[in-house]
């Protein structure tokens, strides 16, 4: 019930951003491409000097490397030009990664490994605001920006785990998901090409993601921060 505020807020912002209000409005699609780059190991959540983010606790008993979690990234933007100089734009993105992890000290009877897949998948929903210093109508066009995400994620461990109350070893699924909303800045440049504008984009998100008690992760949280680099293809009409 909390969260309702906010989304209801975040739809409120996307709706009076994309209502242009001069007659220099223009409209356009931009499409990017590129990599999402979860935060590192030392920028990950921390709660009274402690590390609370599933991943991070993870590597207290598993082998497996956060950078591992990189992966591409697609999505599409619907960009209104309010005047000269500001673009509101509503997005939608995706990211989805699987990464194979071991246990670190211990194997099965045979001398194999115990192994597990942990995947993360963040589906990104912005309503954002740009500032061009330059103008819509200079030859290369720099931009700013920011705005607020809500994140649609799921995260889930799949496979061979140890019960270390007794070392036993079992096969099971731990997942939790939901939406979780935070601020996003992003910069770049466009260079028009008829009615086409090609750039890049660099963009930071920052939001958790609250595991379910039951499920017994080893946090209580998953940390959906990150960079994402990419490529922009901006089609104006």
């Amino acid at each position: 019930m909390r969260r309702l505020p906010v989304v209801v807020g975040f739809f409120a912002l996307a709706a009076s951003l994309l209502a242009p209000t001069t007659v220099h409005a223009q409209q356009s699609l931009n499409i990017y491409l590129g990599g999402f780059s979860p935060n590192g190991l030392d920028s990950r959540i921390r709660e009274n000097g402690q590390s609370n983010d599933v991943l991070v606790n993870n590597l207290d008993f598993l082998a497996f490397n956060i950078k591992d979690f990189k992966a591409g990234t697609v999505g599409a933007e619907y960009l209104v030009g309010l005047n000269e100089w500001l673009d509101a734009g509503l997005g939608v993105g995706v990211y989805k990664r699987s990464v194979p992890s071991v246990y670190a000290d211990f194997v099965n009877d045979n001398g194999s490994e115990i192994e597990q897949s942990l995947k993360l998948r963040i589906i990104p929903f912005t309503a954002t605001l740009r500032l061009l210093p330059l103008g819509r109508s200079a030859p290369v066009r720099p931009y700013i920006g920011a705005g607020i995400g809500a994140f649609n994620w799921r995260y889930s461990e799949s496979g061979a785990f140890v019960d270390f109350r007794d070392n036993s070893i079992f096969t099971a699924s731990f997942v939790g998901k939901g939406t979780a909303t935070g601020p996003v800045i992003l910069g770049g440049v466009r260079f028009p090409v008829g009615a086409w504008d090609i750039g890049g984009e660099v963009r930071y998100q920052k939001a958790e993601g609250d595991l379910p008690a039951a499920q017994e992760f080893s946090a209580t949280k998953v940390d959906l921060g990150g960079w994402t680099y990419a490529a922009t293809f901006n089609i104006r009409f």
